[in-house]
């Protein structure tokens, strides 16, 4: 560990205090709280995986302590502090390297830690997050019962001759107390992940990067642990109550993880065929609009599980990175 000088002290409390506004900024725009949430990781990510662990303790300190005074709350400078520990940890992970004669490889190459499992932690915590939330606003079946007949008053208030079925609402109901923690659950491992490429981006643009770029196609798959967790959270479902709300949120995070796989198992496959380009876009817009192709990507992903860890000579190498399958 690096010892610790006024440039990282800056940079750490500037993207501490950063993430601390863009975690307010969520809570007083809650339709915007999965997308300012994500965002707040962004800088914390920036300065974990540009100038390691001592820059980002700073920020996530200093995120805290800024949370608590603008709010004022302690409870939410604690709840700033779990945010922003996700990205931490994650940059961490992502920072991980050991000498790969250790694994049985070479002697003059280091071994960095598995996307893969960067995944898996991604996903893990992900799901805490959406759990966590959904404890603090009390979600349950009374509060979405609220929302839907709030927006069934409004349908029927411009539209008064419309006959709307108890029932079917009633279906509604049930439907939207689980689609909701999926949907949340998938979109927020998908906004962390695109927060995690970024930042990636930036800091080899800047030639800060402590961990040499990865190969995404090749490299971006889940966990294998990962599939029994997906499964658990499957049969969980369908006990329903709180547990089945838990799974929910699981469901959502490791599908979410299991599809952008798939994903990135589709464009290594097609990697250097002729036909590569219009057969992904023709893809992302028939899954964009029809669940049918985003579940075949979904099995996809639950196929092709692996581990891929990256080896370079050296951490600031610019040359190819070999990936080895265990």
């Amino acid at each position: 560990m690096k010892k610790l000088n006024a440039k990282e002290l800056g940079i750490g409390t500037l993207a501490g205090l950063t993430a601390a506004l863009l975690v307010y900024g969520a809570t007083l725009q809650p339709l915007l709280f999965i997308l300012f949430g994500a965002l707040s990781a962004l800088p914390i990510l920036i300065v974990g995986l540009g100038w390691g662990n001592i820059a980002v303790i700073v920020a996530v300190v200093v995120a805290g302590i800024v949370g608590t005074i603008i709010a004022p709350s302690v409870y939410f400078g604690l709840f700033v502090v779990l945010l922003t520990l996700i990205p931490a940890w994650l940059s961490h992970l992502a920072n991980l390297a050991r000498p790969a004669s250790e694994l049985g490889g070479p002697d003059n190459l280091m071994a960095w830690y598995p996307l893969s499992d960067i995944m898996l932690h991604l996903c893990g915590l992900a799901a805490v997050v959406i759990i966590v939330a959904g404890a603090v606003m009390g979600y349950g079946a009374d509060l979405v019962g609220q929302v839907v007949d709030a927006y069934m008053a409004a349908v029927n208030q411009q539209s008064p001759d419309l006959q709307l079925n108890p029932v079917a609402i009633a279906k509604m109901k049930s439907l939207m107390l689980y689609m909701i923690p999926i949907a949340w659950g998938m979109i927020w491992v998908m906004m962390l992940l695109a927060a995690y490429y970024v930042a990636t981006r930036i800091v080899a643009a800047s030639s800060h990067n402590l961990r040499p770029r990865d190969d995404i196609p090749s490299s971006l798959r889940m966990n294998r642990n990962a599939i029994f967790v997906f499964l658990v959270a499957i049969v969980a479902i369908f006990f329903g109550g709180v547990l089945g709300l838990i799974a929910a949120a699981v469901l959502g995070a490791f599908g979410a993880g299991f599809i952008v796989s798939g994903f990135a198992s589709l464009h290594y496959r097609t990697r250097g065929k002729d036909w590569r380009l219009p057969v992904l876009i023709i893809c992302y817009l028939v899954c964009f609009f029809v669940t049918l192709p985003l579940f075949i990507i979904l099995v996809l992903g639950l196929y092709d599980t692996r581990k891929a860890i990256s080896l370079t000579p050296n951490k600031n190498a610019d040359t190819p990175k070999q990936d080895t399958k265990i």
